[in-house]
């Protein structure tokens, strides 16, 4: 596996690359979710190249960008094992050089839920995001849908901005208890690993009433008691939405996403299940 750290190298790194290519955004701390989406790459494309970079433009002012876990030595040998042929680290200056003063804003899917608890960390992402796309010009690009608006953020940024690049989604990936993977469940002490369980099934039996005709807003209802139960400290957003819009949903119909972020102890966690 080849290791560039500037678009000088990277450039060079790329047009040497012969066959179709996938890429798997990443800021690090890799676990098993990150590399089904290796897997998914490399399903899809000849070459596979991965980027590692922590985006400070996404993180708000008293959020974890500090904390953030950083391990490359770690996470490039777990890629390397995952037979990627490019990995990208780019320093924060590469990516954003002197004077930089561009920023993308992706309307309507951004606007409710991540984009209100999180005010800019869309703009970030879809900045960051269209950079990387534009850098590394791959064939596809592999996404996983743990942050399903993330997801719907970036699909509607590239078909606004003809990026000609293919999005692909992969499921989420859970631990047994259902707890999806993250890097940030490395902050949860061993009680509230345990609790944080409760926010995976509480999107399970909501999904459960709602399919078997109860009221949404009471399955909601009932799903962030469950939380309040478990010992969350804060509810953002429980809500059933529609996948494509991510518009909330009062009567079930076509494709919907159940989504959820909530705080435990000092950690946010985020999740979602189709319906």
């Amino acid at each position: 596996m080849q290791i560039v750290r500037s678009s000088e190298e990277l450039a060079l790194a790329r047009a040497a690359i012969a066959g179709s290519l996938a890429l798997v955004p990443t800021m690090g701390a890799l676990h098993v979710g990150h590399l089904a989406l290796v897997e998914e790459a490399k399903r899809r494309a000849d070459n596979v190249a991965a980027s590692l970079f922590v985006n400070p433009t996404q993180f708000g002012a008293n959020e974890d960008f500090g904390r953030y876990p950083r391990r490359e030595a770690e996470d490039a040998r777990m890629l390397e094992e995952a037979a990627c042929a490019l990995l990208w680290i780019p320093s924060v200056e590469d990516i954003y050089p002197e004077g930089f003063s561009t920023s993308i804003h992706v309307g309507g899917v951004s606007d409710r839920w991540e984009g209100e608890a999180r005010p800019g960390h869309f703009d970030g992402v879809a900045t960051v995001v269209a950079k990387l796309l534009l850098s590394v010009r791959p064939d596809v690009a592999v996404f996983g849908e743990k942050d399903f608006q993330q997801l719907a953020v970036i699909r509607r940024m590239v078909a606004d901005l003809n990026i000609p690049v293919e999005i692909a989604a992969v499921p989420t990936v859970r631990e047994e208890d259902g707890l999806a993977l993250s890097s940030r469940n490395a902050y949860l002490s061993q009680d509230e690993r345990s609790r944080a369980a409760a926010l995976p099934r509480a999107l399970a039996e909501a999904r459960t009433a709602i399919l078997s005709g109860a009221p949404v807003n009471d399955a909601l209802r009932h799903a962030k008691q469950a939380l309040v139960d478990a010992g969350f400290l804060r509810i953002d957003y429980l809500a059933l939405v529609d996948a494509a819009t991510l518009e909330p949903v009062e009567t079930p119909a076509g494709d919907m996403r159940l989504i959820a972020a909530a705080i435990i102890g000092a950690t946010r966690l985020i999740d979602n299940l189709a319906v």
